[in-house]
């Protein structure tokens, strides 16, 4: 059966301006079915068509059954949440950054918070950092996972282009190029420049299985903090699963990619990407 949201923006496209479609009972309404106004009095349902359409189709798989307006109402949470740290001399939170979207070599995020060892974590060095709204989050995690008795270890956090680009021509002379870029970031390309991504813990595969790791991929969502990099997703995102690294993109952001985008953070960037830059 097709998805419905797809179906109806499908039909909104095509219908005349008197026409309304009517939207069956999806999982996430429990009364009667929705109308929704065709495009002509509903213009982000077809800009949401749009940018559905541009999407790929693995990404399309991943979105369930469900309500336009409601996604849009959640899209609306996730952007005004976003907009509260917004500033004109800086990158946005939801900022994307991959192989495909890069920023320059004089990037460093504005106000770098030192992320220096206390009461509520432990570091595995001296020269850490995060963006303002980032480390705040980040004292937010910490304190939960403290009252359940774990102290988490912040190991990585922002690294400057110059900093990327060493590590990756390590990786690339111990390993090789095609398997060093299937773990590591090229310069410009790693959420670690944007300030806003932690690897916690042993920056070890078997880390995930560790207390530590079983309680931030419980909770480390309630506090705005989405895994960058699943298992199973390496086509989609550009590298192996990485147990470890998160990336702190706001509380309704986290809500909204586990409703809507089978909790796949690229999907859900890759969208608010496109929402942004398509009119």
């Amino acid at each position: 059966m097709k998805k419905i949201i797809f179906a109806l923006l499908g039909a909104c496209l095509l219908c005349s301006c008197k026409e309304k479609v009517a939207l069956a009972q999806t999982k996430t309404t429990i009364s009667e079915p929705k109308t929704v106004e065709s495009p002509k009095n509903n213009p982000e349902i077809e800009k949401l068509a749009r940018v559905l359409s541009s999407m790929s189709e693995r990404c399309k798989e991943a979105i369930p059954n469900g309500n336009p307006e409601e996604f849009l109402a959640d899209l609306h949470r996730v952007l005004a949440e976003e907009a509260k740290n917004h500033r004109d001399d800086d990158l946005d939170l939801l900022y994307l950054i991959d192989k495909k979207h890069h920023v320059g070599s004089d990037y460093v995020p504005k106000d770098l918070k030192p992320v220096k060892n206390s009461e509520v974590w432990n570091v595995s060095r001296a020269d850490l950092s995060l963006r303002p709204e980032s480390f705040a989050a980040l004292e937010e995690l910490s304190r939960a996972a403290l009252a359940d008795g774990i102290k988490l270890m912040v190991s990585s956090t922002y690294r400057s282009y110059t900093y990327q680009e060493g590590l990756f021509n390590r990786y690339v002379k111990q390993d090789g190029l095609e398997l060093a870029e299937r773990y590591s970031a090229r310069p410009g390309t790693s959420q670690h420049q944007l300030g806003c991504a932690v690897d916690f813990g042993s920056i070890t595969d078997d880390w995930g299985d560790t207390k530590m790791g079983k309680w931030m991929y419980n909770h480390a969502a309630e506090y705005g903090w989405s895994l960058s990099f699943p298992r199973g997703y390496e086509d989609i995102t550009g590298y192996m699963w990485e147990c470890w690294h998160f990336r702190y993109i706001g509380k309704e952001a986290c809500r909204f990619q586990k409703k809507w985008f089978s909790d796949v953070q690229q999907f859900m960037l890759e969208f608010i990407n496109e929402w942004k830059t398509k009119n």
